[in-house]
């Protein structure tokens, strides 16, 4: 197996990107950011992946979203 040391996305799943962006954001924020239903609409994890893995739009937004926010983090 390769290892992927400039591709932040190596190893990450969309489960821990959802974690991370509701931790960040909370669902209220993360819904005005990006305008989906299963994020402003009875918001939680197992619907929003169900969702999620089925809409490669939805997908990428979520995950352009997650490389933006890791960005901004300080190196801890």
């Amino acid at each position: 197996m390769s290892e992927q040391p400039n591709n932040p996305m190596h190893g990450v799943t969309l489960e821990m990107i959802l974690h991370f962006l509701v931790q960040r954001y909370g669902w209220k924020k993360l819904g005005s950011k990006i305008t989906i239903r299963c994020f402003n609409d009875n918001p939680s994890i197992p619907s929003s992946l169900k969702f999620l893995r089925t809409t490669p739009w939805a997908r990428k937004k979520v995950e352009d979203l997650y490389l933006r926010s890791i960005k901004k983090q300080p190196n801890e």
